[in-house]
């Protein structure tokens, strides 16, 4: 494998970023920690998006080169489960998307809400109920444009329907890894024998590009011109002032 290029970016700073990104000579991965939605922290100094990244970016570097999907699956599961001293309602746990290509195998396993680029063909694995969300929450900002407050209090709104969401649905009716059993039917897998060029990365960008600086330019152009995400691109949280974006973010493009 040669990398081309890869980018990594906090929201709000490097050092709180969330996302991550992997690679040896048997896999590259980017990992996207989830934004935690109580105030219960498994570390006592790391956001469990955090941690959960961490975890499972060590766990990554120790595969064995031809680990199975099931069984890869399997160790990230384990090693965020250790953590656990009592069992956790969804919302608490250490909660992670991954998307990790295997060379050996020559396959994109998606474990969660992530996204790539193989010859230029888009895939995504979004949560089911994420567009629902993201509506709910642009509709109450627009129908407050005189409030300056309208961002802060339509995520506000919609945190009890994120945790809701996970409650009902996280590992059930979709998969992500959080140290219980990962929803299979969930994971999407990619057969890329043919393939030459691939692009890895977080929900960060919301219009994943073939090339690093095309990608930047959207997003860019995507915060100047709707920066609370409610008209060309519609999420669950917007940018914040001070911030340098609305999510963390993880690039790699790489060749076979």
């Amino acid at each position: 494998m040669k990398i081309i290029e890869q980018y990594l970016c906090g929201k709000v700073s490097d050092d709180r970023c969330e996302d991550g990104i992997v690679t040896t000579p048997s896999f590259v991965a980017v990992i996207d920690g989830s934004t935690s939605k109580t105030p219960r922290h498994i570390h006592p100094t790391l956001r469990n998006g955090r941690y959960a990244m961490l975890l499972i970016s060590d766990a990554i570097r120790q595969l064995p080169a031809d680990v199975s999907r099931e069984t890869c699956i399997q160790a990230l599961t384990d090693v965020l489960h250790r953590q656990y001293h009592q069992v956790l309602p969804p919302e608490e746990r250490l909660t992670a998307s991954a998307i990790i290509y295997s060379d050996v195998r020559r396959e994109i396993w998606m474990i969660g809400d992530c996204q790539c680029l193989v010859d230029g063909v888009l895939y995504e694995n979004g949560k089911p109920s994420e567009r629902e969300h993201a509506e709910k929450r642009a509709r109450y900002i627009l129908a407050h444009p005189d409030d300056p407050d309208a961002p802060e209090k339509g995520r506000a709104l919609i945190v009890p329907d994120l945790v809701r969401s996970m409650r009902e649905g996280q590992n059930k009716q979709y998969a992500v890894l959080d140290g219980y059993p990962v929803f299979l039917p969930g994971v999407k897998t990619i057969a890329v024998e043919r393939a030459h060029e691939i692009v890895l990365a977080s929900d960060g960008y919301p219009f994943l590009k073939p090339t690093l600086s095309e990608s930047e330019e959207a997003l860019q152009r995507q915060l100047h011109d709707d920066p609370q995400n409610i008209h060309t691109f519609l999420a669950t949280k917007g940018l914040v002032a001070g911030n340098r974006s609305f999510d963390d973010r993880a690039y790699i493009r790489f060749r076979r």
